[in-house]
């Protein structure tokens, strides 16, 4: 059966079509300055998705809705979000050596550490930054990975997505719609000693983690805790953010799996952990936080 693609999904796509193969012909200064203006049109304009970003970094920050301040938070939030789009335009133009050199990191040590002694690591994130350059400056310094990929309406969209991230040197898998064997797919590659990347704090599957997260509950993806119980692989928070015309990283130590209970308790425990830290740099990057959908349960259920 054919796919129903709406007239806004074909302009969506017919868009990054175009943004992959003009933006990187055209000079890096100019096209940033239009993206941020775009940025400022969209706010400007408001909207769900600009009115949903300002309502998340309310809970973040405490500030109440209307707030000048968090309208100016709000406004950062949108042009740190558009200017993510148009470094991935960017990005399968620019060397390897380039953005290895403009990444700056903290805490590389306990990727490196732990791929070192043969034993695999599971990259959580989340949705900040640029975390395809974040991607790109891990398989620059030597160390492909597998992440998986949200399946993007239309088709055409989402296979541009994948080959723009297989060209930069990841492994992807889709998160619906494949073999189904995703999970064992990971775990293969953490038990041989690999690394994955995943997005983990918006859970896709509603088979979620619950946790608290800025004072409210919410649910995480199961799988990168679920993965460090069953495999014994190093669970790795790590924050990704903009450091001036540069990107940064700060990976955190190992969260540990307890020793004592039940599966689901000890997934439960490295959950809540995970999201600690990420509770953490998000409070000290909120503006490059790219959370537009509603996350905590008690906005779903509105």
């Amino acid at each position: 059966m054919s796919e129903k693609v709406s007239f806004g999904d074909r302009i969506v796509a017919a868009g990054f079509a175009a943004g992959w193969k003009l933006v990187p012909l055209l000079p890096e200064r100019p096209t940033a300055a239009v993206f941020r203006l775009l940025a400022d049109l969209v706010w400007r304009r408001g909207g769900k998705s600009v009115s949903r970003l300002e309502s998340n970094l309310a809970r973040v920050t405490g500030l109440e809705v209307g707030n000048r301040e968090l309208s100016e938070l709000t406004r950062a939030g949108m042009r740190s979000y558009l200017r993510y789009f148009h470094e991935i335009f960017r990005l399968p133009s620019i060397r390897s050596a380039e953005i290895v050199r403009r990444t700056h990191v903290i805490g590389a040590e306990h990727i490196f550490d732990n791929l070192s002694k043969g034993r695999g690591v599971v990259l959580a994130l989340p949705h900040m930054g640029n975390w395809d350059a974040a991607g790109a400056w891990l398989v620059g310094v030597g160390h492909p990975f597998t992440t998986v990929a949200e399946r993007l309406r239309p088709e055409s969209l989402f296979r541009r997505y994948v080959a723009f991230r297989e060209g930069l040197g990841m492994e992807v898998l889709p998160l619906t719609g494949g073999d189904g064997h995703n999970f064992g797919t990971l775990a293969m590659r953490l038990r041989k000693g690999g690394a994955i990347c995943l997005p983990a704090e918006r859970d896709l599957t509603k088979s979620g983690v619950e946790v608290r997260f800025f004072g409210a509950t919410t649910k995480v993806p199961a799988g990168p805790p679920l993965l460090a119980v069953q495999t014994g692989a190093a669970l790795l928070p790590a924050v990704v953010y903009f450091v001036g015309d540069d990107w940064g990283i700060h990976i955190h130590e190992e969260v540990p799996v307890p020793e004592e209970g039940s599966r689901k308790e000890k997934v439960a425990a490295v959950a809540q952990r995970m999201t600690d830290v990420f509770e953490k740099g998000i409070s000290e990057h909120p503006e490059d936080w790219h959370m537009l959908q509603r996350l905590w349960l008690e906005d779903l259920r509105r």
